[in-house]
């Protein structure tokens, strides 16, 4: 739990915000692919996914690796824009808003799923708990004047594309 502790704190640095988003994605990446979806490096110390969502502009895939809250089961998953508590929504955040339809590649899966941007209630209760899951985000918030997006990812009708049923 100790070592736990530290990598959070270490997280919450201003540092750790301009070095991890050139490193870690680069590598989640580069390890998912190698193992055909089944390892996500920085999964091993929170739980992830990679995301495709459609470009708002261009219309093309986009892969991104994501830190995930996962909800029932691994049925559906939180996902927050913090942009490692850098200023500005990250790009994926402004594709999801623009086309909600996009894709998760969860444990080996390839899941369907329908993005909704939480807001009120039920971003604030969602918000509480990721707080409670990976406290660094309150450090990612302090550090930036917009309200960081968190999304509720849940699969559409048909949502597998590949490896077996969800759940």
């Amino acid at each position: 739990m100790r070592g736990a502790r530290v990598v959070q704190k270490v997280s919450s640095t201003r540092g750790f915000a301009r070095v991890a988003p050139h490193v870690i994605p680069a590598l989640d990446r580069a390890v998912h692919r190698l193992t055909r979806g089944k390892v996500l490096l920085s999964a091993q110390l929170l739980p992830g996914v990679v995301l495709t969502s459609t470009g708002a502009r261009s219309g093309l895939p986009r892969r991104t690796p994501l830190a995930c809250m996962p909800e029932d089961g691994g049925r559906s998953w939180i996902v927050v824009g913090s942009n490692f508590g850098r200023p500005g929504h990250p790009s994926w955040s402004h594709n999801l808003l623009a086309r909600p339809d996009a894709e998760v590649s969860w444990k080996g899966r390839d899941v369907l799923v329908t993005a909704r941007l939480l807001a009120g209630q039920e971003r604030a209760a969602a918000w509480q708990a990721l707080l409670a899951f990976w406290p660094p985000y309150a450090a990612y918030q302090a550090r930036v004047e917009r309200e960081i997006r968190v999304f509720r990812l849940v699969p559409r009708r048909d949502s597998t594309t590949g490896g077996g049923p969800p759940g």
